[in-house]
């Protein structure tokens, strides 16, 4: 156990902290979020993420990956007769790196037991919100989304009018940018739909 443990450490290399917001402690939004990464992941959309597919997945998101140590941690995950990983196998190695990489992804928080849900929900959809606000100034601009979309491998990154139509139909006030409360509203809503 110590050594596939070790070789989850080792696995990614990045010279960036570790950043909590990992997983978020909304089991809805985390679930949502968990498939929207395992839908772009698995490129060849047959249900399952092979080591290939993952692999160039976390290059493209700038991680360094041994193909060989990658192999041999996900091989656990996957079931018998499979040939990568499905939903359920990706969920429960997202767990297990959430358990050995942090002490609060078992539920272990420091908010204690009676912790309020809503403020963290709100925690969490603020580390949200700051994956795509790069610049910091509290809006989401098309450019902003168009970057982080383009990093994600979505194709409507290429079509600046698309990008531009996703930030107009959250955009209340028509300023051409998604505030913090815009953002919340269509979370909410995102999050309600499923």
């Amino acid at each position: 156990m110590e050594d596939t443990a070790e070789s989850h450490k080792t696995l990614l290399k990045s010279n960036s902290s570790v950043s909590k917001s990992f997983r978020l402690r909304s089991p809805s939004l985390n679930t949502l979020r968990l498939r929207r990464i395992f839908d772009l992941f698995d490129t060849d959309h047959d249900s399952f993420i092979s080591v290939d597919e993952l692999s160039r997945a976390l290059v493209l998101l700038g991680l360094e990956t041994n193909v060989t140590e990658l192999d041999s941690v996900i091989k656990s995950y996957i079931q018998p007769g499979n040939t990568g990983l499905t939903f359920d196998d990706f969920h429960a190695l997202h767990t297990s790196l959430g358990e050995l990489f942090f002490e609060d992804a078992a539920g272990d928080d420091d908010e204690g037991e009676n912790g309020d849900s809503s403020s963290q929900e709100e925690a969490d959809l603020t580390e949200a919100f700051k994956v795509f606000d790069e610049d910091g100034d509290g809006f989401i601009s098309a450019q902003e989304l168009q970057v982080v979309l383009k990093k994600l491998g979505f194709a409507e990154a290429s079509e600046m009018g698309r990008v531009e139509m996703m930030i107009s139909s959250v955009d209340r006030n028509s300023d051409g940018l998604v505030d913090f409360s815009e953002f919340k509203d269509m979370m909410k809503s995102v999050v309600a739909l499923k």
